[in-house]
């Protein structure tokens, strides 16, 4: 039988990370060659860091009553992407082992303090995440994607997120592959300026043409990250597919996405506002119930968002 994630339950949120490469680089000063975190469990100094990053995370969940999932050490790791940093196809295997053998442990003293854990594997998209790369088709990211897919399998995730996409052919692909090696799976878009996938679809289109095309493997459920409430506010339309949404982890600031990325130091935008904006979209949509943030965002966005959320349980 397919593994899935857990249904919605009543009164129960997770609350997933922040933005943890902005959060590396500009509060932390750690630089990130191609974007990639998992390369800094070798520095001792990051692990302390990274820690100390992921205990906060999961003490806000703690806080709020708030389940957790937890991932994202491992959003580069995919073949061409550690290619360029030089890990051989062993090595890649092996340190994808250690991004979830992390989590963890810095999981550890929060079971019983948290009401449910999960450990999720991040994939990221083959090409970049906010231009229209090279055309991939949905046999060749499901190709593509086995790879992590199947290390993360053999680690034992409870569950695999692919983050930032902006192909229906790579989902589909995606969802193809994490289905082979009976991962639950969600997938989360990322919007432009005009509420669409940088490759021209809405949102409800990409969905609904991933599920259409992916069939008996479609995913768990869909999200959207790396995107301010601004952006993908309008493309939340009416119709029954708004159900399949259950994720949503906005950036800090409305800024574009690369600049957030690279403009030296961290723009947070306006905590309490975004706690607003989201706890407004929780009442709005009471079945999204997996909440979390993007570039910009660390604990004091998430410790908003949760707050906002907190009073649609009370």
């Amino acid at each position: 039988m397919r593994r899935r994630f857990p249904p919605q339950a009543k009164h129960t949120y997770y609350l997933s990370e922040g933005g943890q490469e902005t959060e590396l680089m500009y509060r932390f000063g750690f630089e990130l060659p191609e974007f990639a975190m998992f390369p800094l469990l070798d520095r001792p100094d990051a692990v302390v860091a990274l820690t100390g990053m992921y205990t906060r995370y999961l003490e806000t969940a703690a806080a709020n009553g708030f389940s957790a999932l937890m991932g994202g050490l491992d959003y580069r790791a995919s073949p061409d992407w550690a290619a360029k940093l030089g890990y051989s196809t062993d090595g890649l295997a092996e340190a994808q082992f250690r991004c979830i053998d992390f989590l963890r442990e810095v999981a550890r003293p929060f079971r019983g303090q948290v009401p449910f854990i999960q450990i999720s594997g991040i994939v990221g998209p083959r090409g970049d995440a906010y231009s229209l790369n090279l055309a991939i088709t949905s046999e060749a990211a499901e190709d593509y994607h086995s790879v992590q897919l199947g290390t993360l399998a053999r680690a034992g995730v409870d569950f695999v997120t692919a983050m930032t996409f902006n192909s229906v052919p790579e989902a589909v692909g995606v969802a193809r592959a994490a289905a082979q090696v009976n991962l639950p799976l969600g997938i989360c878009f990322t919007l432009d300026s005009t509420s669409r996938l940088k490759s021209g679809p809405t949102l409800r289109e990409a969905v609904e043409m991933t599920d259409l095309e992916a069939g008996d493997a479609r995913p768990d459920f869909y999200g959207i990250n790396c995107s301010h409430p601004y952006e993908f506010m309008a493309a939340l339309e009416p119709g029954d597919w708004i159900k399949r949404i259950r994720m949503l982890r906005p950036n800090a600031s409305p800024m574009d996405k690369i600049a957030l990325c690279q403009i030296g130091h961290l723009e947070e935008g306006d905590p309490e506002q975004l706690g607003i904006l989201m706890g407004e979209l929780g009442r709005r949509y009471p079945h999204i119930d997996i909440w979390g943030g993007c570039c910009g965002t660390w604990e004091k966005h998430l410790g908003k968002i949760a707050q906002n959320l907190k009073r649609q349980l009370e």
